[in-house]
């Protein structure tokens, strides 16, 4: 089943809470989101979302999931979230907590720059040019596919 991307971010919301991690901003879930969905299209051959990603400044957000938390600017997001209880999307957001859950989202920020998919959306562009523009879902399953055979 494919989910919106705001009921994933409020399941990474709560789940990062359960595990203290205290340091969620926007800019943070926007990347841990994008973690979720790459990693879901790379083991499942399908998108856990069906919003778009695009690729901005500041690395892979969704729009609307951005808008939604947009008042928490670079605050923690304490709002109420209603957690998805998809045992199989609780588990993947889990996993790719286990994994990047640790970074702050400026190193996030600097992992989503070094990685293909965000650097092929935004060629073209300087550092600091506003972009709308998607990162493919076929782009993102293939890099990240990649580097599970390369692990």
């Amino acid at each position: 089943m494919t989910y919106r991307a705001s009921e994933v971010a409020e399941t990474i919301i709560d789940l990062s809470r359960k595990r203290t991690i205290s340091d969620l901003t926007n800019l943070k879930l926007q990347k841990l989101l994008y973690y979720c969905q790459v990693w879901h299209l790379a083991l499942h051959d399908a998108p856990l979302f069906s919003d778009d990603v695009e690729a901005w400044i500041h690395g892979p957000a969704v729009p609307r999931v951005f808008g939604i938390f947009k008042e928490y600017r670079w605050s923690v997001i304490e709002r109420p979230v209603i957690s998805l209880e998809d045992a199989g999307v609780v588990r993947h957001v889990n996993e790719v907590l286990d994994s990047y859950g640790k970074y702050g989202a400026t190193e996030l920020e600097r992992l989503t720059h070094s990685e293909e998919p965000w650097i092929q959306a935004r060629r073209g562009l300087s550092p600091d040019e506003p972009s709308r523009n998607v990162i493919p879902k076929d782009h993102m399953k293939l890099f990240y596919r990649n580097l599970m055979v390369h692990a």
